[in-house]
């Protein structure tokens, strides 16, 4: 089943803290389902974001994926953000884990909901305004060590050091799983 762990290992579990901006407070959660994304040449997927706002200007890696919708499942929210911001159908294979994190320069909790998905078919992206307009998404097809290299470069920003800290050991559990499988 696609929201357990593989081979009845535990899925992995993170807290991390926001060690870039202060703490003033918390004010709202988000719920988010996030995947690594990989094709049948083992190649991954993931979303190159250009912005300039608040968080300051950076080019950054992220999985791609996004909040649930209220009374959207997990699964469900995956394999529609895959299907927006990759443009592709995927099979969920199982749940690598969950990191809680926080921004806490929007006050917000996030809790990652991670999975390992295998692409199916490919098809044409579908983006928010937003992901068009403010952050510029674009697919990078990537290689686990061209992956680990684009987290280490874009983890010179503040808002890139926070992402590659929730993402570097997702990532890494999701190589040892489709190792494994191998």
């Amino acid at each position: 089943m696609a929201d357990q762990p593989i081979d009845g290992e535990p899925i992995l579990r993170l807290d991390l803290f926001d060690t870039q901006w202060p703490l003033e407070y918390i004010d709202h959660d988000r719920r988010i389902a996030r995947a690594v994304v990989f094709d049948s040449a083992g190649y991954t997927y993931f979303v190159r974001v250009r912005r300039d706002d608040e968080f300051g200007r950076a080019t950054l890696i992220e999985t791609s994926g996004g909040g649930v919708e209220t009374g959207e499942s997990l699964i469900s929210a995956v394999k529609r953000e895959l299907r927006e911001e990759l443009g592709v159908q995927v099979d969920v294979l199982c749940k690598i884990g969950v990191v809680s994190d926080y921004y806490n320069l929007i006050h917000r909790h996030n809790l990652n909901h991670y999975f390992l998905c295998k692409i199916t078919s490919f098809g044409s992206r579908n983006l928010t305004r937003e992901e068009s307009e403010s952050f510029h998404l674009s697919t990078l097809r990537l290689s686990y060590r061209e992956a680990v290299e684009e987290y280490g470069r874009c983890s010179s920003t503040r808002l890139g050091n926070l992402i590659a800290n929730r993402e570097l050991p997702i990532l890494k559990r999701a190589k040892e799983i489709m190792d494994r499988a191998n």
